[in-house]
């Protein structure tokens, strides 16, 4: 299976049902359904299936979204089926530390439902995110370093695609001036802080103290850093990218032009919704690439890919 490999959305996907095929289909997903609830002291399954009113809060979006995609994994896994490297988008990260067996099961919950808290907690006042069309990175990385206040880059999703963060005063004078700088359009996105700015650093640190007591097992397979783009090398290093990982930018871009230079041809979406689909039609055309969302999805790939 070399060349294969497995990613995962972040939040922005999560929608009420998403999981259940697998969850009634697979023992193996409804024990990770089960180790997420005892984990997190939330009923997930609940959150995930029943309409609510938290499922698009972060402090939960998080904690469900990561469940459903390694209940995704597990059941790929039990198909025989396995990566040779790994990465994931944002709280995508986590799954890919599940698939590279970085952590346990029960300390990834538990430090994503942290995670989500502390996010949604040092949300500041007077925070936005937007996303940038058709313009270069490099100029909107110079019309961010000129422009009065705190905004910078938090996502380089795909060629065309850039999504700023920061102050929103920051964020509408960096827009208005990446318009007038020839971008296509600058959309305002409806999301609750700014995420991926240093803004979120205090989030961060806590999270750092969440970490300190959680046993890194070593990297199986080799995964990626959304803070680096490159190869975490050792597991020392684990704890630090993922308090970084907060405030840092997501270089998921150029985390899948890594991986194709070094050889993978075949991508696994597995998660709600097929944003990383959609990204890699901007990056790379000529990589094979699946979504594995529901039960069909999942039969049809898996299918493919054991040469079925």
């Amino acid at each position: 299976m070399s060349g294969l490999a497995f990613v995962f959305p972040g939040q922005g996907a999560q929608y009420v049902g998403m999981g259940k095929d697998f969850y009634e289909a697979f023992p193996v997903c409804r024990e990770v359904f089960d180790a997420a609830s005892a984990a997190s002291g939330l009923d997930i399954p609940a959150l995930c299936f029943e309409e609510n009113g938290k499922l698009n809060q972060t402090e939960y979006t998080q904690i469900c979204m990561l469940t459903v995609e390694i209940a995704i994994l597990k059941a790929v896994e039990e198909q025989g089926i396995t990566s040779s490297v790994n990465a994931g988008l944002s709280l995508g990260e986590y799954a890919a530390l599940a698939a590279s067996k970085v952590m346990s099961l029960p300390d990834i919950f538990r430090v994503v439902r942290k995670r989500g808290i502390y996010m949604q907690e040092a949300v500041p006042v007077g925070g936005a995110m937007a996303a940038v069309l058709a313009m270069d990175a490099a100029k909107i990385e110079e019309i961010c370093e000129q422009t009065e206040g705190i905004v910078s880059i938090a996502n380089y999703n795909c060629p065309g695609q850039i999504v700023i963060t920061g102050e929103e005063q920051a964020v509408e004078a960096a827009g208005e001036a990446l318009k007038n700088a020839g971008a296509k359009r600058v959309i305002r996105l409806n999301v609750s802080g700014p995420f991926h700015s240093k803004m979120l650093e205090e989030a961060g640190e806590k999270l750092a103290g969440e970490l300190q007591d959680v046993e890194i097992s070593g990297i199986a397979t080799p995964y990626l850093t959304n803070v680096t783009a490159d190869y975490v090398k050792s597991g020392d290093d684990v704890k630090d990218y993922l308090r970084r990982q907060v405030s840092s930018s997501v270089r998921w871009q150029q985390s899948v032009e890594r991986m194709i230079a070094d050889g993978v041809d075949t991508f696994v979406e597995m998660g709600p919704g097929k944003t990383l689909s959609g990204f890699m039609r901007k990056i790379n055309r000529s990589v094979t690439m699946y979504n594995i969302e529901t039960m069909a999805d999942f039969e049809k790939v898996t299918a493919l890919l054991k040469g079925e």
